[in-house]
């Protein structure tokens, strides 16, 4: 008997399968059995992976998806409730026609039917019943559900529908036995059907996992699934643990009296065969104007940018301008460059800032003269085979930045001129990463958060990292993983789940064009805000042949174009960013002083450090510099900097590799360095250079070691002459070649380097000449994010720039330029609205400054637009500073004015005069209400105001007076747990010891299972915040200190999660009033001391307190620190007793630092 298993749920069930596809198609062929299918649930993100796993396993590939079907119309979003809202339904399909309308079916779910689920009708599954397979699947599906409810005559007339819908010999009644009671009943019903309609049977097993004894994972799985603990009783559970991929004859044990229903699975396996076509491209067309085709419009545009970019124009432009082109054609991506050109003159045109270039497409000429990329190619030295290689066919890749501020409406200009249906996003998967996936494992197993926390840590915080890897690397986590029980389970547990998807987001960038409509080519999904997104992942997209686009939006380019916006405003000068001198020695030397905050990818602390080490002298250091600034090239730093500063330790191991490593001091640095190396050295052509440079950087060690016999001595058949035939030594060319596979493991691609050291320098060189009106918009830039704009407020002090708070008589909405100073940006007030900010500053342009507090809600009141809480919070930010009151002043009257000026709108509306209406304006001046005699907010209190409506401290902070002792006592800042935006990471290291002092902003207090009280605390310093965890032990010493705003040192040790900001697990605390201080008492002899002894001894022992005290014989040079017994509270009372008998300059006490303590 032959069987295939027609009901499986892969990892792609999200958080419900843990049936990895690969370890399945490899379990069915080790099984025996020659197919399998897919059916995740409403969903077909996993059927290209298992698609391809099968056709390489030999095993044919089922595609199908386990659908939910609403009770009425997919439209509908309440009829039914709970089990009701959907029924289950298994769709195969039989061919491509059916795979198309599988696809248009779950896409048509997410799109139209979305309300719980991902539902489909009736209507749907008529409209698109070609060429399916369908199975009334499991209790859930609605025959199975009626039969449950003992309603037999109801589940046939459903049965009957199915099968008038899909067509006789397409839909199958589904026997399923996992153990559970109510599924016997079902299937003694559902053969009667059988018998009575004549509606053939198949025997399923419901997969959700893979092997019998991943029962228990899989349980784990749910539990993260639904946030609950594996103990917990009440929780979604998969009882009997039946549910793993069966053999033939575990199937034919369970279903003795269906052999035909279990014959009837492979039946239906042998009627399936779906082609899917790879590698050929999809591309739209681009519209081209009438009486010309597409290629003869890209050489036209292409010719016209050639003459506007260079003067003049030689021979060998117009050769590398045409092999491009040809390059281009032949390939077939003409439309592909047209449809590029097309949206960034778009931009340009409306003037949307466009980042110079990213990636390998800098490297093109064709890109430059088309106005894609703004980068001289020719200039810098750069290659277009490392972009489009002709000897390998790929899709080309333009990556594009945009204005942040903008992006979307490039987006949007695509989708109006392609089709909204024909421009869809793309989805991505979130994994359970090794770390990660222990500390899940570790809390559904309710271990203990600290033991789990350590395990964790043992896992090297490396790219790509595994469990198993771990094991192999760390001997301190084999050694826990094989002495503890306990520990050991947990992490075979986590081995299980590792890898597989938890859950799906939107592809930051990607967007997909397609040549029709979108579901025509892939399954369509739904992301959080409701739009479409493609189901396969970009990798997929790009090898089904699809365009994929990303449209990348970047912060930097709406600082620039913010501060060319601030120049005009108040200098009146026109700046053109694109054209200045990037070789400028003002702002290279500015680069090399380290002060690079807010200055793109120069940033970083451990950038800005390398800045001031490498103190570049020309553009081409920065390329290099941004290019070295990574994991691996890091190493070579020290030898670059040593050969730029010595150009005589510069050597070349052949006169023929100066011409190219010249211009980075005979370093290797950039992957075209490698391609022009192997080039000129061993007569490789372009595209071949490209191959041996990718095969190189992906660390593929067969064709590494085959490509050394071709670069040394040559090979004939691929036209390769190699070195030794072009005069070079031997011994040299292997040394040059272990040089290169040395590099370029790390090497970087100089096009994308070469591009975003153009947005560095133009960034740097505004920060440089125009400070002001750079940090500006560098604030307006982070608007909403209070942490960065305190970071950059502080940059702005550091400066000597005065930062300003907002005023509704001459702020605007962003941050602004107002001479010397910067004024704070209005948008930033809490709970007001950019709209509303908008209409105070349109009614101040229209009817001119407002005078008073009554004149402002006097004129913004009437026309309804600002209530209560914003003048409030206006007045708390100190906008209205400029008004007639003191912020507290105005705090106590102004719901009064408001009150006032309502009361007269509605007698206005009846008809009825005011005493306001019977005076003259001078009289009515007298009349208008009159301030209390409050006088203003103390520091602290205005300070907090501040912090409460703008999200930071902006005339001062709290903890200045306090910057001596922070300075000595802290070794880091709560900025350096925050996750740098350029490299991923944060600056402070895992498990490192810190000290850390501030003020607590929120106190959250949790229980643990042992009912036993622990805290998370919020520390904010100078810089930001950063979270402290206090476990029960530490909490119930310290929680004395825990109060709101009390101002504390924390001693603890870091910890750092991947991409999450770093927190501080707490082991000590000392508020700053009780700093352990020392008393030095200085004598010059020790007669003097005797003679001092007595009473100095009676006032010690009068002070109580903690303090050490310690003497000092200044002849002799003695210290003598003196017992416990004798600590004292040394203060100012103190040091009062000490006077009346010692001279001030004896008597002296210094505050410990902390770290010494430690």
């Amino acid at each position: 008997m032959e069987f295939t298993h027609l009901h499986v749920h892969t990892e792609y069930s999200l958080l419900d399968g843990s049936n990895k596809i690969k370890e399945y198609v490899a379990r069915v062929k080790e099984l025996g059995m020659d197919s399998a299918a897919i059916t995740d649930h409403g969903v077909m993100y996993g059927v290209i992976d298992f698609y391809r796993a099968a056709r390489e396993a030999g095993i044919n590939p089922i595609l199908g998806c386990e659908v939910y079907v609403a009770p009425g119309s997919r439209f509908d979003r309440e009829v039914g409730s709970g089990d009701d809202r959907y029924y289950h339904l298994v769709l195969l399909a039989e061919n491509n026609q059916g795979y198309n309308n599988l696809m248009k079916i779950v896409s048509r779910g997410f799109v139209e039917g979305f309300y719980y689920k991902p539902r489909v009708d009736h209507e749907l599954l008529e409209k698109y019943h070609e060429g399916i397979i369908a199975l009334s699947a499991c209790l859930a599906g609605e025959v199975a559900r009626y039969l449950v409810r003992g309603m037999y005559e109801d589940a046939k007339i459903a049965a009957l529908r199915y099968q008038d819908i899909f067509g006789k010999g397409n839909f199958f009644l589904e026997l399923q036995d996992h153990g559970i009671p109510e599924q016997q009943n079902v299937n003694q019903q559902l053969l009667r059907m059988h018998r009575e309609t004549g509606i053939d049977l198949v025997a399923t097993n419901d997969v959700h996992y893979t092997m019998a004894e991943d029962a228990e994972p899989h349980d784990v799985l749910l539990c993260l699934q639904t946030g609950k603990k594996l103990t917990d009783e009440n929780r979604m559970r998969y009882e009997g643990g039946q549910y793993y991929v069966k053999s033939p004859e575990e199937m034919a044990e369970l279903f003795p009296y269906a052999l035909e229903a279990l014959e009837n699975t492979h039946k239906i396996a042998e009627r399936c065969h779906v082609e899917i076509e790879f590698g050929v491209t999809k591309l739209p067309r681009y519209d081209v104007p009438d009486g010309l085709t597409s290629w003869e419009y890209l050489n036209k545009l292409c010719h016209e940018g050639l003459e506007q970019r260079y003067h003049p124009v030689t021979e060998e432009l117009k050769k590398r301008l045409d092999y491009e082109l040809t390059t281009i054609k032949n390939m077939g991506y003409v439309d592909y460059f047209l449809i590029v050109w097309d949206f960034i003159k778009y931009a340009r045109d409306n003037d949307i800032m466009v980042g110079p270039g990213r990636g390998s497409a800098a490297g093109s000429l064709v890109a430059y003269t088309l106005g894609i990329t703004q980068l001289d190619p020719i200039r810098y030295d750069l290659l277009f085979e490392r972009f489009l290689n002709p000897e390998r066919v790929s899709m080309p890749d333009i990556d594009v930045d945009f204005c942040f501020e903008r992006r979307q409406e490039v987006i949007d200009y695509v989708r109006r001129k392609y089709g909204d249906d024909c421009v869809v996003q793309i989805v991505t998967f979130g994994t359970l990463a090794a770390r990660g996936v222990i500390r899940d494992v570790g809390r559904v197993l309710d271990m203990p958060y600290a033991q789990v926390d350590s395990i964790a840590k043992m896992i090297p915080q490396e790219l790509n990292i595994t469990i198993d890897k771990a094991l192999q690397m760390n001997p301190e986590f084999k050694g826990i993983y094989d002495s503890d029980a306990r520990v050991h389970e947990m992490i075979d547990m986590a081995k299980r789940l590792e890898g597989l998807p938890n859950h799906t987001s939107v592809h930051a960038a990607g967007v997909v064009i397609y040549p029709g409509v979108a579901s025509d080519y892939v399954p369509l999904g739904r992301a959080n805000d409701g739009s479409p997104t493609a189901e396969y992942n970009m990798v997929q997209l790009e090898e089904l042949g699809l365009l994929k686009m990303d449209f990348l939006g970047l912060r930097t380019l709406t600082v620039l174009k913010d501060s060319v916006k601030n120049i005009k405003a108040s200098r009146g000068i026109d700046v053109d960013i694109d054209h200045i001198d990037f070789n400028d020695k003002g702002t290279l030397d500015f680069i090399g002083t380290g002060k690079t905050e807010g200055v793109f990818q120069l940033e970083s602390a451990g950038m800005q450090s390398f800045m001031k080490e490498l103190s570049p002298q020309s553009f081409e250091d920065i390329v290099a510099g941004i290019s070295l600034y990574r994991p691996g090239p890091m190493d070579f730093i020290p030898n670059y900097i040593k050969c730029k500063n010595n150009p005589k330790e510069i050597s070349f191991v052949t006169p023929e590799l100066e011409s190219i490593l010249e211009p980075t001091y005979g370093c290797i640095v950039y992957q075209e360095q490698v391609m022009q190396i192997v080039q000129k050295l061993a007569g490789y052509t372009m595209g071949q250079a490209d191959n041996i440079r990718r095969a190189m950087s992906m660390k593929k060690q067969y064709v590494i070691d085959a490509e050394r016999q071709s670069f040394v001595y040559g090979d004939k058949e691929r036209g390769i002459k190699g070195c030794v035939a072009n005069g070079i030594d031997e011994k040299a060319a292997n040394s040059i070649y272990d040089s290169m596979v040395d590099f370029a493991k790390y090497a970087f691609n100089k096009s994308h380097a070469a591009a975003y050291a153009k947005i560095s320098v133009q960034t740097a060189w505004l920060k440089n000449y125009y400070p002001v009106e750079f940090m500006a918009a560098l604030m307006t830039s982070v608007i909403d994010n209070s942490a960065k704009a305190a970071q950059y407020l502080y940059s702005c002090r550091d400066m000597g720039i005065k930062v300003l708070p907002p005023d509704i008589n001459c702020g605007q909405g962003e941050f602004t330029a107002e001479g010397d100073h910067v004024r704070y940006g209005m948008y930033a007030i809490k709970s007001l609205g950019r709209p509303v900010i908008d209409q105070i500053i349109e009614e101040r342009e229209s009817g001119g400054r407002y005078r008073t507090l009554s004149d402002f809600i006097e004129r913004t009141c009437q026309k309804e637009l600002i209530n209560k809480r914003a003048i409030e919070n206006l007045i708390k930010a100190g906008a209205c500073d400029s008004l007639d009151g003191t912020r507290k002043q105005m705090a106590m009257v102004y719901a009064s004015i408001v009150d006032r000026v309502q009361h007269d709108k509605k007698s206005t509306m009846a008809g009825q005069m005011s005493l306001f209406d019977l005076v003259s304006d001078e009289d009515r001046q007298s009349f208008e209400l009159k301030y209390p005699n409050v006088g203003e907010y103390d520091a602290e209190e205005a300070l907090a105001y501040e912090k409460e409506v703008l999200g930071i401290y902006l005339s001062g902070h709290p903890l200045e007076k306090y910057a001596a002792a922070l300075k000595k006592n802290i070794t880091a800042n709560a900025i350096d747990f925050v996750l740098e935006e350029e490299s991923g990471a944060v600056k402070i290291k895992d498990n490192a010891h810190v000290v850390i002092g501030g003020m607590i902003a929120t106190k959250t207090i949790k229980f643990t299972k042992y009912n036993q009280a622990m805290a998370f605390i919020t520390i904010e310093d100078l810089t930001g915040t950063v979270e402290v965890i206090i476990f029960p032990r530490d909490y119930e010493r310290y929680q004395r200190y825990l109060q709101d705003d009390a101002k504390i040192f924390v001693i603890g040790h870091a910890t750092v999660e991947d991409e999450q900001n770093g927190k501080i697990i707490c082991e000590r605390i000392i508020p700053f009033d009780e700093l352990p201080k020392q008393l030095w008492l200085r004598f010059d002899t020790m007669e003097d001391y005797k003679k001092n002894e007595s009473r100095l001894l009676e006032t010690i022992r009068e002070s109580d307190g903690g303090d050490e005290v310690i003497i000092y014989i200044a002849d002799t040079k003695q210290m003598k620190k003196l017992g416990r017994n004798y600590s004292v509270n040394a203060n100012n009372e103190l040091m009062e007793q000490l006077l009346e008998f010692l001279d001030k300059e004896n008597a002296k006490i210094v505050e410990k630092n902390i770290e010494k303590m430690c």
